[in-house]
């Protein structure tokens, strides 16, 4: 039996844009992606702790270095810049290997949005 598990965290980044008129999407910082195992167009989960909000998107990345976290299209209504949230990574797992698995969790800082 397959059982999914969190397999990404990027816990508390701060939200530095939200851009309604772009295609859709979550533009993520690549030095954070990298970091948190999290691919470009994968799918994610994001909760906004400001708010309450939680929605799904799909990743694009961002510039590395840039400490950018941008909420684009519809998202972009569901946050405002400055939003502390919490993006998630979820895999398909059988359950003997999800007994060990350790998901990649980093805690960026949320003034910069970088890594210490």
């Amino acid at each position: 039996m397959f059982v999914q598990i969190l397999k990404s965290k990027i816990h508390r980044v701060t939200v530095t844009d939200a851009n309604l008129n772009y295609i859709g999407s979550i533009t993520i910082d690549r030095d954070l992606m990298d970091a948190a195992h999290i691919l470009p167009h994968e799918h994610v989960y994001i909760v906004d702790n400001n708010n309450g909000e939680r929605f799904e998107t799909y990743v694009i990345a961002g510039e590395r270095g840039s400490g950018q976290v941008c909420l684009n299209g519809a998202a972009a209504r569901k946050v405002q810049p400055g939003d502390i949230i919490i993006i998630m990574a979820y895999g398909m797992m059988d359950e003997k290997e999800a007994v060990d698995f350790r998901p990649y969790v980093i805690f960026p800082d949320t003034a910069t949005n970088k890594l210490s």
